[in-house]
């Protein structure tokens, strides 16, 4: 968050090009980049650049800012109301389309304010001379780069990505976090199609190189395994020095083709003829022990140092993992000793941003053993997604190693906490503890952890989030095995992070405009309807899907506000269904008119969003026509569809959202004659309905299989459903998701 350069309006403009309204304070200086309006902390000291993404158009935004004293944009699409309604902020106009140019053919269209956005990442990383570490690859990126912090962080001062920024957003946003004050940075990139590393090469410019694998995910994105290692390895065109796996012949194959070759190639691998060999691998008791050979500066050939290291993991991932670590410590000059006496505590990274259930009916957030500015405002967004529980506690400890005095780092920590409305803060540690009066809301502190232990009455915690940001020397478990529900020794464990990333893998498979329906039924698969719904609504969901009304009424309690469509409404329930404004799966004749029987008995309700060619009226109610085109269990039969449109004819305050079908076998490749005649009938049934009706609705029929399967049957919405929890019938599909349940039990 913090950096040493400042810039004014003028700087950015004179950075990024444009061209420039309104007359914005001189003495305003940009500390913060903002892409998403949620993520607002420091109006004043803020510049938003308004995205235009096939999801959403940030310039609805803008004027939302303005009220909350944004004074500095970005934009593509200039309104001449924001100038005279504001006219002390100032809007940098940029092209329509903006073309990042790479010299070749390869180069790709972004959008003008991302192609801004990454002008100016790219001019602040040239200010700083320092080490940076690029890495790339199909797996292992994340946990590379946090092990490397937590490897080097104790010796460094180092700035690194949070969580997985590596996308054409998230690299920049990264990137803008270097200042003065760090002697190392760590990056990842991520691409899913050609052209991409191009325009991230030039914002990270590596000075060291990682490359972790080669594996499916993304392949879709281009034409060929070779097409896409070459790709990756794009990162590198100024790369001192490379680490990479000799064992990968993608990656050893695609390095002979460099046209400039990092000088310095680090290769480590079970074979001879590589700088570190891995000789052998002890596996213990939730411990491996790497034997190694190391080749070393200046070692005649067959001489080689010998040593071994142990991690706390048995699984061939993380192994890989720590020889990519081990190997880039060596590159640094760091001897064997201290490599061995580091790996042994290295901390599983998945720790982070996990959701428990807590004592009290409170929900704990644990996000230990990842106490920085970046990474506390990453979760202070993720608290506010908790809708369920209106009061929130922050608990943190002292942020060490930041490289700021302690009244400039917790006066940016106090700023976050007012911003995302947080109730109560609980300090931790000697140097929080002596800022106590940045702090507005209620706020207690404690030296360490051990007296927060003893003296605080926990029986005040009720019916609250509580996030725990801890660095590692407060032993922050601690605190989480003491909030943590005890009542039972048998948990399931969300993760929601998994969650996130399988829902963008499905994003990233679906058409441009295509919308998304989450099955959230039956406690979203047993995992959590309210945390899960907040979850999904928060980054994008269209709108969810539950089995039963009470289903229904409990996220709307919870405070979900996009639509929701119940899947098995009940006559006994219609109540239920018009007072939380929730929309029914209509599948007989007979519950088409009991339904609108109860509509039409309701006088005063609220109005539900409408298809803009259907009329409207304040009792207009919305439903969801399923349609039975094989599958033989619930729906219309394609000859029932005349007596259902007469029967809607004569019903305005009724209006059809959307028309859906199930498919019985997508999965199954020996039925994907029957798969293609369903969605053929679908098709046609919806054709005629909107011929009869007069207006169009939305068509889905894609499950999670067939959202890879079938890609011309995306229509105009899909509905993933157990994939988004990480299971999937499609091997090529399975591989790219994450398991989103761990289910723990003491015997």
């Amino acid at each position: 968050m913090h950096k040493s350069t400042k810039y004014t309006f003028p700087d950015i403009l004179s950075i990024i090009g444009g061209i420039a309204y309104g007359q914005p304070d001189e003495g305003l200086q940009v500390r913060y980049l903002l892409t998403d309006s949620r993520q607002l902390i420091a109006p004043g000291q803020s510049l938003f650049f308004a995205i235009v993404t096939r999801k959403n158009n940030g310039h609805r935004f803008v004027r939302e800012l303005l009220e909350k004293g944004v004074g500095m944009f970005v934009v593509s699409q200039m309104e001449q109301q924001w100038v005279s309604d504001f006219p002390d902020a100032g809007f940098i106009v940029v092209g329509g389309s903006g073309r990042a140019e790479d010299g070749n053919d390869d180069s790709i269209r972004t959008d003008a304010a991302v192609a801004a956005l990454q002008r100016l990442a790219a001019y602040h990383r040239s200010l700083f001379q320092y080490p940076v570490i690029g890495i790339t690859g199909s797996n292992g990126k994340t946990i590379v780069k946090e092990w490397l912090f937590q490897l080097l962080g104790n010796s460094q001062q180092v700035v690194r990505s949070p969580k997985s920024y590596n996308s054409q957003i998230g690299v920049p946003l990264s990137v803008w976090q270097m200042s003065a004050h760090d002697d190392l940075a760590i990056f990842e990139a991520g691409i899913s199609t050609i052209g991409e590393m191009a325009l991230l090469e030039r914002m990270i410019h590596p000075t060291i190189g990682i490359i972790t694998n080669i594996g499916p995910a993304h392949d879709a994105g281009f034409d060929s395994r070779r097409e896409k290692t070459m790709e990756k390895l794009r990162l590198f065109e100024r790369t001192g020095a490379l680490v990479y796996c000799s064992d990968h012949h993608d990656i050893t194959t695609g390095l002979t083709c460099l046209a400039r070759p990092p000088s310095t190639m680090f290769s480590w691998g079970r074979e001879e003829g590589v700088d570190l060999r891995l000789e052998d691998v002890k596996r213990g008791s939730g411990v491996s022990e790497l034997h190694v050979a190391y080749k070393g500066d200046g070692a005649e050939d067959g001489c080689r140092f010998r040593f071994c290291f142990n991690i706390p993991f048995t699984d061939e991932a993380s192994i890989e993992n720590a020889m990519h670590c081990a190997s880039v410590m060596l590159l640094l000059g760091h001897n064997p000793e201290i490599i061995a006496g580091r790996m042994s505590r290295l901390q599983s990274v998945a720790m982070r941003l996990e959701l428990k259930e807590g004592i009290n009916r409170c929900a704990v957030i644990d996000d230990s053993y990842n106490a920085d500015l970046s990474s506390l405002a990453i979760a202070l967004e993720f608290l506010n997604t908790q809708t369920r529980h209106q009061h929130t506690t922050l608990i943190i400890s002292d942020l060490l190693q930041t490289g700021l005095e302690p009244e400039q780092l917790y006066g940016q920590v106090a700023l976050m906490v007012k911003a995302k409305k947080v109730g109560r803060l609980i300090g931790i540690g000697p140097s929080i503890s002596s800022q106590f009066a940045l702090f507005a809301q209620p706020a207690m502190f404690y030296p360490d952890t051990e007296t927060f232990l003893r003296e605080f009455d926990f029986s005040v915690f009720e019916q609250e989030a509580i996030l725990l940001k801890g660095a590692r020397p407060f032993a922050f478990e601690k605190l989480s095995q003491r909030l943590q529900q005890k009542d039972h020794q048998t948990l399931l464990e969300v993760d929601l992070d998994a969650l996130v990333h399988n829902l963008n893998v499905f994003r990233s498979r679906i058409h441009d405009g295509v919308k998304i329906m989450a099955m959230v039924k039956a406690f979203s698969y047993g995992s959590g309807s309210a945390e899960i719904a907040g979850l999904l609504q928060y980054h994008g969901a269209d709108c969810l899907a539950v089995a039963y009304a009470d289903e229904g009424k409990t996220l709307r309690q919870g405070g979900i506000r996009i639509p929701i469509v119940v899947m098995n409404p009940e006559v006994r329930n219609f109540d239920t269904l018009f007072s939380y404004d929730l929309e029914p799966e209509i599948y007989s004749m007979e519950l088409l008119e009991r339904f609108a029987a109860g509509a039409a008995s309701q006088s005063g309700t609220a109005t539900l969003s409408v298809h803009p060619g259907k009329a409207a009226s304040s009792e207009t109610r919305n439903i969801h026509l399923k349609i039975d085109t094989g599958m033989h269990r619930l729906g219309f039969l394609p000859q029932e569809l005349p007596a259902v449109i007469a029967f809607l004819a004569e019903k305005p305050f009724i209006s059809v959202a959307s028309v859906f079908s199930q498919l019985a076998a997508s999965d199954n490749p020996e039925h994907d004659d029957f798969t293609r005649e369903q969605i053929s009938t679908f098709l046609s049934c919806c054709s005629v309905l909107k011929r009869d009706l007069g207006y169009g609705f939305m068509r889905h029929i894609c499950n999670s299989t067939a959202i890879g399967r079938f890609p011309e049957a995306h229509l105009d919405m899909v509905r993933p459903g157990i994939g988004l929890y990480g299971i999937s019938n499609d091997p090529g599909l399975q591989s790219l998701l994450q398991h989103v349940s761990t289910f723990r039990s003491v015997i």
